[in-house]
């Protein structure tokens, strides 16, 4: 895994975990007749800071204070800055999210040691899901029980 503080304009395959410190608006334009949308951000580690271009569908999977995880990135310099890009052959991924309620991070058991404390956040954070796709269900909404339903219509 790469630090921030090595990274250099340029470099590609480019393996880094860093937590998203800023996020601008996304802008809209449009390429060869399709639109796109950027925005920018900056993330960090223990080493540094740098700009990372958001593409797409990976503007909405982060918010300010997530962990990520880029790998097979690209770094580019514009106007003097290195940026970080997951691009075209890389791929973004959330590793601990602060706007889920609970933050679980995805290391691996061995790596962290604490077996039971990780089966434990996984299991608030399954239930937090359940909770709140039971609330989000139309399904889920309780049938009309009252006494006068059905029952005066049966002769």
């Amino acid at each position: 895994m790469a630090k921030v503080s090595e990274l250099k304009a340029g470099q590609g395959k480019v393996d880094v975990e860093a937590v998203i410190k800023s996020k601008a608006e996304p802008r809209v334009f449009n390429k060869y007749g399709k639109d796109l949308k950027v925005a920018n951000a900056v993330v960090s580690d223990e080493t540094g800071e740098i700009s990372l271009s958001l593409w797409n569908d990976d503007i909405d999977k982060v918010n300010v204070g997530d962990k990520i995880k880029i790998t097979n990135g690209y770094v580019s310099e514009f106007n003097g800055q290195k940026q970080l890009t997951s691009g075209k052959f890389g791929k973004m991924e959330v590793i601990s999210s602060l706007s889920s309620g609970s933050a679980v991070d995805s290391e691996k058991t061995s790596e962290t040691g604490d077996d039971e404390s990780l089966s434990a956040k996984m299991k608030i954070k399954k239930s937090a899901k359940k909770e709140k796709s039971v609330k989000e269900s139309p399904e889920s909404a309780p049938e009309n029980t009252s006494k006068d339903d059905g029952e005066e219509l049966a002769f």
